[in-house]
């Protein structure tokens, strides 16, 4: 199994990026988790107590589940996935079977700057995108799909994913085997990852320090 970690900003194209190499793979042939499902279950907290808090910290996300989870499908297990709700800002209380696939994709903002997360990788990639670009993305989902005000997702982006995106998210890049610039909307370097991304999932490295 190939455990391949697609980090960079909010907005960035990650999700697009994933989808193309699910695409060339084949989706029964893929796995995909999102970094966003292992956010810390905060539904203790009121409503107006979890909008204020810093989702684009690492010590917002339950990394000690996503590893676990990982370990588990490295070992051939099915794993049951969490949620998440973003309108109300917390964990959902669904789960659902994720069975492992000889290429895992994990997606997020952060996976790449959390050490014990980025260890668990077999294969590292940082989309790249111009803060005009992730910002106006971010809005259209977080407005659009997600349910989030407009205040909210202006007064969130200003707060905090700007200035986690300058700590944590932008200074992750050093780790990458793999830079794409420009985003979901580089054809040509996504049709090469999900190249590489095939070749290594069948001529995965015997010594490789993952099974």
């Amino acid at each position: 199994m190939l455990v391949v970690g697609i980090a960079g900003g909010s907005g960035a194209g990650k999700t697009t990026v994933a989808r193309s190499i699910a695409e060339k793979l084949g989706k029964e042939n893929v796995a995909y988790i999102s970094q966003d499902w292992y956010y810390l279950d905060r539904s203790h907290l009121p409503l107006e107590e979890r909008k204020q808090m810093n989702m684009d910290h690492p010590n917002a996300f339950d990394s000690e589940l996503l590893i676990s989870h990982l370990t588990q499908m490295r070992q051939g297990a099915t794993i049951d996935v969490p949620t998440y709700e973003y309108g109300q800002y917390t964990r959902g209380s669904a789960t659902f079977p994720l069975a492992p696939q000889s290429v895992v994709l994990l997606e997020g903002i952060l996976v790449l700057a959390i050490p014990e997360v980025r260890e668990a990788l077999d294969f590292k990639v940082f989309v790249d995108a111009d803060a005009d670009i992730r910002l106006i993305r971010r809005m259209n989902r977080d407005i659009h799909e997600r349910g989030i005000s407009y205040d909210d997702t202006i007064n969130r982006y200003l707060s905090t994913v700007r200035p986690a995106h300058e700590a944590f998210v932008e200074p992750s890049k050093r780790y990458a085997d793999l830079i794409i610039p420009r985003g979901g909307d580089n054809e040509i370097a996504t049709n090469l990852l999900a190249d590489l991304v095939e070749h290594y999932a069948v001529h995965k490295p015997q010594n490789n320090k993952h099974t």
